[in-house]
C-alpha cells in the first residue's frame, strides 16, 4: 500500500507545476503538503528526506524522490508518457528539455527585479517566437499527427499545453504565427484528464503573482 503521491512544496507553481500536470494527465489523484514558512523546510532538511536539501519532493512507492527531471521522468516511465521504444522516448526527452528551458524564462519573471523585468520579458518572448514554437510547429507539419511523437498521447504534449498557456499568461497573443500550436492547445487541452485539470477547483495553481515572491523568498532564503 503505497497511497496517493504525496507532493512537497509552497502552495504555488514553481518547479512542482510540471509535476502537478504530469500526474494530473495521467490520472493520478495525489496529496499536497505545503511550505508555510522556512521552519517546514528546515524540518524536511534535517530529518533527511531531500536528498540534496532541496524540494520538489515527492513521496511515490515507498521513495522520497527529488530533482524535477528526475520526478518527471519516473512518473512519465510509470504511466506509460514516454514513448513505445527507444527512439521515441529520446525524440520526447529533447523536446522536453527544450520545453523546459522555456518554462524556466516563463517561471523565472515574475522573480526578476523592477530593473530587469523588461529586458528579461523581451528575451522570453523573442526565444518562444524564435527559437522554441517554431521547432514544435514544424514538428506538427512535418509528421502531421495529434501528437509531438510518434501518434501517441506523451509527456512532451503535457508540458508543452503547461508552457504554451504559461506564455499567453504572459502574452495573449504569443501565440498569434502558429496556427498548430493554437489547435494543439485546443485539443491536448480536450483530453479528458487534462480538461478536468484545468476546471477550476483543481489542483493546478494560478500565476505566481509579485504580492507571492516576498513569502516564496522567506521559504527558501
Amino acid at each position: 500500500m503505497s497511497g496517493k503521491p504525496k507532493l512537497h512544496y509552497f502552495n504555488g507553481r514553481g518547479r512542482m507545476e510540471s509535476i502537478r500536470w504530469l500526474l494530473a494527465a495521467a490520472g493520478v489523484e495525489f496529496e499536497e503538503c505545503f511550505l508555510e514558512k522556512k521552519d517546514d523546510l528546515t524540518k524536511l532538511q534535517k530529518d533527511g528526506s531531500l536528498l540534496f536539501q532541496q524540494v520538489p519532493m515527492v513521496e511515490i512507492d515507498g521513495m522520497k524522490m527529488v530533482q524535477t527531471r528526475a520526478i518527471l521522468n519516473y512518473i512519465a516511465a510509470k504511466y506509460n508518457l514516454c514513448g513505445k521504444d527507444l527512439k521515441e522516448r529520446a525524440l520526447i526527452d529533447m523536446y522536453v528539455e527544450g520545453i523546459i528551458d522555456l518554462n524556466e524564462l516563463l517561471m523565472m519573471y515574475v522573480f526578476q527585479p523592477a530593473d530587469k523585468k523588461e529586458q528579461h520579458f523581451a528575451t522570453l518572448v523573442d526565444k518562444a517566437t524564435n527559437r522554441y514554437f517554431p521547432v514544435f510547429e514544424k514538428v506538427l507539419k512535418d509528421h502531421g499527427q495529434d501528437f509531438l511523437v510518434g501518434n501517441g498521447f506523451s509527456r512532451a504534449d503535457v508540458q508543452l499545453l503547461e508552457t504554451l498557456l504559461m506564455a499567453e499568461e504572459c502574452k495573449p497573443d504569443i501565440l498569434a504565427k502558429f496556427p498548430l500550436l493554437q489547435s494543439f492547445k485546443a485539443r491536448i487541452s480536450n483530453i479528458p484528464t487534462i480538461k478536468k485539470f484545468l476546471q477550476p477547483g483543481s489542483q493546478r495553481k494560478p500565476p505566481t503573482q509579485e504580492k507571492d515572491v516576498p513569502k516564496v523568498m522567506k521559504i527558501f532564503h
